[in-house]
């Protein structure tokens, strides 16, 4: 239980620290990358002694966050920031797409197939589904961004993409379930 909560406090400690920095900042975005960075870098230490490993997506993350990070404090262009859940979603999407094509089978099959045994047809579906959702969620960011205030998209970045992707995969289950392979 402790190495749940643990867990849960590495997955979503950085982006609360982001937050509460930014707003405590006077809405300063270059106040709030730096302690975002080192408690992401904090985070994949602390599930790597847990897990042995890091897990692709937290690792992903935290090399992108530490990069558009860096670009944005080193330019002094806050674009690189804006971008940033844009160009990992559109990267998730990529290799969910093209991953299909060197593996022959879809990879959240290969991703998920110790938490989910289903039929292959389940497995494409689910895997367009979440290509189709990244690809959302990359346009919805970019739209945020370029029309909205700074702080109406950290705002959205924090309080609303994370809503949005787990309804997003609540809804996922009526397919799964359909697609499930019953143990003999």
């Amino acid at each position: 239980m402790h190495r749940q909560i643990i867990k849960f406090i590495a997955d979503f400690g950085p982006l609360l620290i982001f937050f509460v920095i930014y707003f405590n900042n006077e809405n300063d975005l270059k106040k709030a990358i730096v302690p975002f960075i080192i408690a992401t870098l904090i985070a994949l230490i602390v599930v790597y002694f847990l897990e042995k490993k890091i897990p692709m997506v937290p690792l992903t993350s935290g090399i992108l966050i530490t990069l558009f990070g860096g670009l944005t404090l080193y330019f002094d262009n806050k674009i690189f920031f804006y971008m940033k859940p844009t160009i990992i979603n559109l990267l998730f999407a990529g290799v969910l797409f093209f991953g299909k094509f060197i593996t022959k089978k879809p990879l959240l099959k290969i991703f998920f197939q110790n938490a989910f045994n289903l039929q292959d047809e389940g497995w494409q579906k689910l895997n367009y589904r979440w290509i189709g959702f990244f690809v959302f969620v990359a346009i919805l960011n970019e739209i945020v961004w370029r029309t909205q205030t700074e702080a109406i998209w950290v705002n959205f970045k924090v309080w609303g993409l994370l809503p949005i992707s787990f309804l997003f995969a609540a809804s996922q289950f009526p397919l799964i379930n359909k697609y499930k392979i019953e143990k003999q």
